[in-house]
């Protein structure tokens, strides 16, 4: 039985998926758009939302975007995180309470069919 079971496992083991989201997700604050297979772009889809709300509470006082920082830096490259927590970054999202992704069909890739997506911040 597969209960309380969620997201998917790409054919890689916990490790391996964590270090893909990761990377992922900051190349995703970085270039604010990348291109990936469907399955991938939906399951980043679902762990971006939690990470841009804790950004978004960085912006409410001092202690709280330090406890911010903290708190992404275990899940994000350094980068990602220097450019997550700035403001001009996180007043984009100010009037959403989630939903800060949009994932776009491509056509299948030609090597071997696999369905594509663009996956990318609501502006």
């Amino acid at each position: 039985m597969n209960h309380r079971k969620s997201g998917r496992i790409l054919s890689r083991n916990r490790n391996q998926r964590r270090a893909l989201f990761r990377t992922m997700f900051g190349s995703l604050v970085l270039h604010e758009r990348i291109e990936t297979t469907l399955a991938k772009a939906k399951e980043l889809r679902n762990k971006v939302d939690p990470l841009i709300n804790k950004a978004k509470k960085s912006t409410i006082d001092e202690t709280g975007k330090v406890n911010a920082i903290r708190e992404l830096r275990r899940t994000l490259p350094v980068m990602a995180v220097s450019k997550l927590v700035l403001p001009e970054f996180i007043s984009r999202f100010e009037g959403r309470q989630s939903g800060y992704t949009r994932v776009v069909k491509l056509e299948p890739r030609k090597g071997d069919g696999a369905e594509m997506a663009i996956i990318e911040f609501v502006v």
